[in-house]
């Protein structure tokens, strides 16, 4: 394991001091007796003495996760002047100055400081991933020290020390278990699973056994939701599961979002056009003999009119515009690059645990011997929802069945449901409060049940019995209620239920149907009941558990959010594939992704073990590449499958609600975290998060993501073809020896303040309504594609030319340089007013597009015309822009040369519609 560089200084303990990562002592506690771990850490069962502790303290480090030293908000500002196409401004405003050219070089200085200024105010927040991570530990444990059981702080805790844990504590380090008490551990956190795991401390499993399946371990971070036990400390800090997640988030460079890729070759590909132009240009400008003054003059110009320095602003605005959006269909964006990162995403990597499922165990199937199962409706610990047949509600004779199946389970129950300060509590073992949500569907309450046959005794569950049972008095006799496992039930049975009354045994139907059941992914909890005779000075054991009768068995399933498959399907229409990360089971999770329509075989399903059996990167994508379900996956697993799909060509987005899903979210496009049930790790490391914890939610970020970047390129395509024109316009002039049509700071009242106005009302432009019928974009497809390419050179083209034929017929006509100068810049700004609408759609014709449905490019289009109208008539303007006033006819005349951008486009819009170009 990678060792943290103390003296780097960016991450510190809680202290402050710098953390010191030590190699662990044992690669595998759970493959070694517990006796052998005790050897390898020179510890023993009576813990450690004080100095032998505080010597290890000082060799291992503070037990406390690493805090990621957030960026300060000066390092934040200058960090979005990290741009070539920034760098190609500052060297305009250079340009500029040299020449003394002070207009011009504060209007691009007031264009980088406003887009800097933004664009600090949008990123700058700490980041708390590994803060969120650290509050999973927790602040005291008890240890045994030199056999005295102390209470210490936890971050003192050191590989040999002997930890005690209990009932609601949470495991402060990596403890291999030497000994337990009906202990058992929700490690949902770390391995998605929704079913807490019986420990046994006895076990001693192989290496590579699969992080769910230690049995023998219980790890940091993780909850024990019932019993007791003890065990010796083999990793802190980093060193834990818990802290490999850490060191995933903080260490792993995370995935640049889609907009970010593309938009860097974008702007590399402007510099380097830009800086080819502006040579070439000069060098037939340095051959024809002109002053040098007037060549650096020209290049400012080229520079101004080649790039589009109203982009980084627009870029900002239409993204928080999409930011808004998405808030108002449950998406908070926490990385502005991310509004558009989904809707380019072509693979969703979801968590299954309280992603697709509501991690609730919950029972949806009843069966009784011989008979087809029965359906419990509901997905929530809230008892709504019905026992239904297949031809509906059970019939009074079915009813004889199911009401003492319902009495069993809430006799041999000790979990509580019931009404709390007007909403529904529980707590309790899952399967008993899963048991009482369904018995609770058919009528039967516990607290009623209860008082209605008083409880004499019970038998608690514990991890050796596999069941539990209660005894309790019914009409004067006494009865035993047992729920468990059947292997352990079909023993103690001799009969099982039929309508009107028992019949013998038959076990291997039995086997069968529970078989049946599993093999759908379904947890087989089997219920007995019958009448026992109890001596007044007997104690209620395992030995008086006999002849009774088998009622039935349950089916339980972490269950589908009714509208995980819907949204999956919708994802799939979109051209979004999704795969299911789990740590459950195979068959479980194949059951699930079934219901899904995810997966429909087993060869659609890759483990955890196979995964690790891979040799290289290689053997790694084969397996991923047409995989739909990954199962027994443990955390840093999942890093590996979204880096292996990254590998194979996606763009992918992973969804999640764990801190095992942490790392994989950092390293993904984009990362996806559930509001309500997510842990702050998931939350702190996600792009977005989803404030309803509802999967379909994802596909409204898809559908607003895919909206976003097609206003960012409508917005692009304003500013890019119009700056083309420009340059167009220049080229002429050069060639043919006129002077420069347009002076720079002509040219940056055009580039930001006329289409400024107009670039950030087109970055409202509404859904087209077709988003979702087709597949995201490439992956490798830059913004600049055939389409966008051919639109910008034949717009660009048409409004050059006009422009400049317009310029030298002006002065052939006998009007000064300032005159046709003056034309020229109102004929550009009317070819803008025109052109937004053009930009409208890449395919749709304008006159299709219901002008109202965007009102404010209405309003931006006539304001961008009125202010430059305005500043011909403002003295100081129009001395600094060197313009002036024009007649109703000439505007008119100006009017209809620039309607030739609309008809030339229309004309392309119906050419490719045409042939399906």
């Amino acid at each position: 394991m990678k060792e943290t560089p103390a003296s780097s200084g960016d991450f510190n303990d809680a202290s402050g001091s710098a953390v010191r990562v030590s190699v662990p002592p044992l690669s595998a506690p759970h493959a070694e007796s517990g006796d052998g771990v005790l050897t390898a850490l020179r510890s023993s069962h009576h813990g450690l003495s004080r100095l032998e502790a505080a010597t290890r303290l000082e060799q291992y480090g503070r037990n406390a996760l690493p805090r990621a030293k957030p960026p300060g908000i000066v390092r934040v500002f200058l960090h979005q002047f990290i741009s070539p196409l920034i760098y190609v401004l500052v060297a305009a405003a250079l340009f500029s100055l040299a020449i003394q050219e002070w207009s011009d070089a504060g209007f691009i200085g007031a264009v980088l400081l406003v887009n800097a200024i933004i664009g600090t105010i949008q990123e700058y927040s700490a980041q708390r991933a590994a803060g969120a991570l650290q509050q999973l530990v927790t602040s005291n444990s008890r240890v045994l020290r030199e056999g005295d059981t102390r209470e210490i702080n936890a971050e003192e805790l050191v590989p040999g020390d002997i930890v005690l844990v209990e009932s609601g504590e949470r495991i402060p380090a990596d403890l291999r278990l030497l000994d337990c008490h009906d202990l058992k551990v929700d490690e949902s956190l770390l391995t998605g699973e929704s079913v807490a795991v019986m420990k046994d401390s006895d076990k001693i499993l192989t290496a590579d056994n699969a992080l769910g399946d230690r049995i023998n371990m219980a790890f940091a971070g993780t909850l024990v939701n019932r019993g007791r036990g003890l065990g010796v400390v083999v990793g802190t800090a980093l060193d834990t599961e818990l802290g490999r997640i850490a060191e995933a988030v903080l260490y792993k460079k995370a995935a640049k979002a889609p907009l970010l890729v593309r938009m860097e070759k974008f702007t590399q590909w402007v510099a380097i056009l830009v800086g080819v132009a502006a040579l070439l240009m000069a060098g037939v400008m340095l051959m024809r003999g002109m002053p040098l003054g007037e060549i650096f003059l020209f290049a400012v110009a080229l520079a101004v009119s080649a790039i589009p320095e109203g982009l980084p602003v627009a870029l900002t605005v239409a993204l928080a515009i999409g930011m808004r959006r998405m808030a108002r269909r449950n998406v908070i964006v926490r990385r502005l690059v991310a509004v558009e990162a989904l809707g380019s995403c072509t693979f969703i990597a979801t968590d299954k645990t309280g992603t697709l499922t509501v991690n609730q165990l919950t029972a949806r199937r009843i069966a009784f011997p011989g008979r087809e199962a029965w359906e419990v409706t509901g997905e929530s610990a809230e008892p709504e929802g019905a026992i239904i047949t297949s031809r509906g509600t059970p019939s009074p004779e079915e009813e004889t069945l199911l009401q003492p199946l319902c009495r069993a389970a809430v006799l041999a129950n000790e979990g509580f449901l019931g009404h709390r300060d007007h909403g529904w509590a529980h707590h309790g073992d899952a399967v008993d409060v899963a048991l009482l949500v369904m018995a609770h569907k058919a009528g039967i309450i516990k607290a009623e049940t209860a008082n209605a046959f008083p409880e004499i005794a019970s038998i608690p569950f514990e991890s050796e019995r596999l069941f539990s049972a209660g005894l309790n008095e019914v009409n004067g006799a006494q009865y035993a209620f047992v729920k468990g496992a059947l292997e352990r039930l079909l023993p103690m049975c001799s009969t099982m239920s039929a309508p009107g009354q028992a019949v013998k045994l038959d076990s291997s139907l039995l086997e069968e149907q529970a078989l049946s059941m599993a093999s759908k992914g379904y947890r087989i909890i089997a219920l007995a009941a019958g009448e026992i005779a109890l001596g007044p000075q007997e104690v209620f054991s395992e030995e008086h558990l006999k002849e009774l009768t088998l009622i039935g068995l349950v089916g339980m399933i972490d269950p589908l959010r009714a509208e995980a498959k819907t949204a999956v399907m919708e994802c799939r229409k979109a051209g979004v594939e999704v795969a299911m990360i789990t740590g459950d089971h195979p068959a479980t999770s194949l059951a699930i992704a079934g219901e899904l329509e995810l997966a429909n075989s087993p060869e659609q399903v890759v483990t955890g073990p196979e995964l690790r059996q891979a040799s290289d990167n290689a053997a790694m994508d084969r397996l991923t590449r047409h995989a739909r379900v990954f199962a027994r996956v443990e955390p840093q697993q999942k890093l590996d499958i979204v880096q292996s799909l990254q590998r194979n060509g996606h763009f992918v987005a992973v969804s999640g609600d764990g801190a095992n899903d942490a790392p994989a979210m950092h390293v993904a496009q984009v990362g996806v975290a559930m509001g309500k049930s997510g842990t702050d790790v998931a939350r702190e490391t996600a792009d977005l998060i989803l404030t309803d914890d509802n999967f379909a939610s994802i596909v409204a970020g898809i559908e607003e993501g895919r909206i976003a970047y097609a206003n960012v390129r409508k917005v692009i395509f304003l500013l890019i073809s119009t700056g083309a024109a420009e340059l167009v316009l220049f080229t002429l002039a050069l060639l043919t020896g006129l002077p420069l049509p347009l002076l720079a700071v002509q040219l940056l009242w055009l580039n930001l303040v006329t289409n400024g106005i107009q670039d950030v009302a087109l970055a409202f432009e509404p859904a087209e309504g077709d988003e979702l019928r087709h597949p995201p974009r490439p992956p490798r497809e830059p913004i600049f594609n055939r389409l966008m390419i051919e639109r910008v050179v034949l717009s660009a083209l048409v409004m050059g030319s006009v422009a400049f034929f317009l310029f030298q017929w002006l002065l052939n006509s006998g009007y000064t340089v300032d005159e046709a100068r003056n034309g020229t810049l109102l004929l550009m700004v009317l070819f803008e007013n025109v052109h937004v609408f053009n930009c409208r759609s890449e395919t749709r014709s304008v006159f299709r597009l219901n002008p109202l449905r965007n009102p404010l490019l209405l309003f931006g289009t006539a304001a961008a015309q009125l202010v430059h109208i305005g500043a011909m008539y403002t003295p100081w303007i129009s001395d600094v822009l060197r313009i002036q006033p024009v007649s109703m006819r000439y505007w008119l005349d100006l009017l209809g040369l620039a309607l030739t951008v609309l008809v030339v486009m229309e004309f392309h819009k119906a050419f490719r519609r045409r042939f399906e170009v």
